[in-house]
């Protein structure tokens, strides 16, 4: 995209978790002053049981929901996850009481799988 035209995209929202972390996007939107809007954050509920998760969570006295969108705002992600609920809603929106250390961090970054819930756009013709 950058090739064919000269404006750049300000935003490229893309599926983004820890099972899904795309370092080399993040480090290419940053080089590129392109922000990366994350969607999907929460895995569609299909992994908030994840051990890892459940037991960071546990230690920062957090919903495992509230640990990956934090985990995703201090990569530098805008988050937008999902949600039709006041109460989850609300806790979604809790997660600036708190900072996950560098150590749990790395731990999330490790549950990569490159396991995408939604399409994957490098399998389009």
């Amino acid at each position: 995209l950058l090739s064919a035209t000269p404006v750049p995209p300000s935003v490229n929202q893309v599926e983004f978790h820890p099972f899904l972390f795309q370092r080399e996007l993040l480090e290419y939107g940053q080089k590129h002053h392109i922000q990366l809007e994350a969607y999907s954050p929460l895995t569609r509920g299909r992994r908030l049981k994840d051990p890892v998760i459940k037991e960071i969570a546990a230690k920062y006295g957090r919903t495992p929901a509230q640990i990956l969108i934090r985990w995703g705002l201090q990569h530098g992600l805008v988050v937008i996850p999902k949600s039709v609920r006041p109460e989850r809603i609300r806790e979604n929106a809790d997660v600036f009481g708190f900072e996950i250390k560098s150590p749990d961090m790395a731990r999330l970054d490790a549950l990569d799988e490159r396991s995408h819930l939604a399409w994957n756009p490098d399998d389009l013709p």
